[in-house]
């Protein structure tokens, strides 16, 4: 569900980037104040990359002719709270739209928003949360995380819907885009929502700690996350440079929906900031669409290559923010 540049007009962009880098600023705040401990910034970078890799994996949806990719937003805030999930799911999204071009420069405040907002701020608190407050176990986590995220994703594919409607998109007719938009992404949201279960059992079954503080917002202090991270950095490698080559061929939800209503997956938007930011995308993205520059069909190579350096880069990315955070936290606890 990565926006375009194309699906928005310069004001709306820049609001919602406005609006998802106050989000983070907050979100930071939080984090330094009360929820982060070290033992978390280790867990954010290697879900982190395992999210990215799995955003590789498309999907198909069966007799649409569409697929998707899970958001991660759920999953992660399930094992370290909305906070530091919102800062890794944004994490994420910078790098692929830096590095691989999927999204655009000016989309980027919005897919931050909407892949990332609703999931940790809307879904988790309000929806998974309460549901394991009740009792942590397999049929627990499956319901809370299948509603959770059908729901947050529900919000975030009205969100583009709004978007666009607000930025004057005309091929995009507001009744039309959202009866396409919804129905499909609720299809999306109940098959991200059996995958991230599984994942988020199978993680808790390991090292039933991570979750439970996560649920009660307790710190992690004395216990080891080695297991968990060295298992969680085999999947990252498995997914990124293997299953990644098996990603269904379909457009996914938000391309569909498009074709549906304007007859294209690739609207057009030229001049001005449009053109500025497309330049500078082309220059920062040394693997477009996930593949070799010179490689114009993609290839297997391609992908691999995407899927293990782009979790490098999103481990890296969200690693230093949880280190920089903690530093901040520790410098002044000891003054």
């Amino acid at each position: 569900m990565h926006m375009a540049d194309a699906l928005l007009s310069p004001a709306v962009g820049g609001v919602m980037t406005a609006i998802s880098v106050g989000t983070l600023g907050y979100s930071a705040y939080k984090v330094k104040k009360d929820d982060l401990d070290e033992k978390k910034v280790p867990i954010m970078g290697v879900m982190g990359a395992f999210v990215f890799a799995a955003q590789m994996i498309n999907f198909t949806i069966p007799g649409t002719g569409s697929s998707g990719h899970i958001g991660g937003g759920i999953m992660l805030a399930a094992l370290l709270g909305q906070y530091p999930a919102f800062l890794t799911i944004a994490a994420v999204l910078i790098i692929q739209a830096l590095f691989f071009a999927d999204g655009g420069l000016l989309a980027l405040g919005c897919n931050i928003f909407n892949m990332g907002f609703f999931s940790c701020f809307v879904a988790y608190p309000l929806i998974f949360k309460p549901i394991l407050k009740k009792g942590i176990n397999t049929k627990n986590i499956t319901i809370a995380a299948v509603l959770s995220t059908i729901i947050g994703l529900q919000f975030g594919a009205f969100s583009v819907v709004l978007e666009t409607l607000a930025s004057g998109i005309t091929e995009l007719p507001f009744k039309t885009f959202v009866a396409l938009m919804q129905p499909i992404h609720l299809a999306i949201g109940l098959v991200e929502g059996i995958i991230t279960a599984a994942v988020v059992t199978f993680v808790y079954k390991m090292r039933p700690e991570l979750l439970e503080n996560s649920v009660s917002g307790k710190a992690m202090r004395d216990i080891s996350m080695k297991k968990v991270l060295s298992v969680m950095a085999v999947l990252v490698v498995v997914v990124g440079c293997v299953l990644s080559l098996f990603a269904s061929a379909y457009p996914d939800g938000l391309e569909w929906s498009m074709e549906g209503v304007s007859g294209t997956a690739e609207l057009e938007a030229s001049g001005g900031i449009y053109d500025s930011l497309s330049a500078l995308q082309e220059k920062l993205a040394f693997l477009p669409d996930y593949s070799f520059k010179s490689d114009e069909d993609g290839s297997n190579l391609g992908t691999a290559t995407s899927g293990i350096v782009g979790a490098i880069l999103t481990l890296g990315l969200a690693g230093i923010v949880g280190v920089s955070i903690s530093a901040i936290k520790k410098k002044k606890k000891d003054k």
